[in-house]
């Protein structure tokens, strides 16, 4: 048994005589032969499922997604007072506290940012004191 579309004709036609036969929506079983259609009916246009219109919009984020990554900038513009240029070494003396340190390193800029920056610089921990003689890199502030 084999299947076929049920709207084709049985029996060949000339090519002139040939009725235009519309698409099929089912399909029929036949026994034991196939039956070709008699001529190819052009495709129609190319519908989006909901399902297709969700793939796209997903690889279409996924894609900006990527670009925003890979060409994104690294670096963020701030109003901060000072530039970090480098940064020095220096050593605890008796009765420096992290504030005073900052002070003197960035003296036109936030204390508060320049303490973070020696924090995250020495890996310190928060709320940890300071011991005398602890060697220490401090950033290196550009003056204007």
């Amino acid at each position: 048994m084999s299947i076929t579309h049920d709207e084709l004709p049985l029996f060949d036609l000339p090519a002139q005589e040939r009725p235009i036969v519309a698409r099929p929506r089912h399909l029929v079983a036949v026994a034991d032969e196939v039956i070709a259609p008699s001529r190819e009916v052009p495709a129609g246009p190319v519908r989006l499922t909901r399902r297709g219109r969700v793939v796209l919009v997903v690889a279409a984020l996924a894609i900006i997604t990527a670009l925003m990554v890979v060409f994104g900038s690294g670096t963020a513009a701030t109003s901060d007072a000072g530039v970090v240029t480098g940064t020095t070494s220096i050593t605890v003396q008796p009765g420096e506290t992290l504030w005073s340190i900052a002070g003197e390193a960035n003296p036109g800029g936030d204390i508060r940012d320049t303490m973070a920056d020696i924090v995250r610089l020495n890996s310190l921990v928060d709320g940890e004191t300071l011991q005398m003689g602890t060697k220490l890199s401090v950033p290196v502030y550009a003056t204007d």
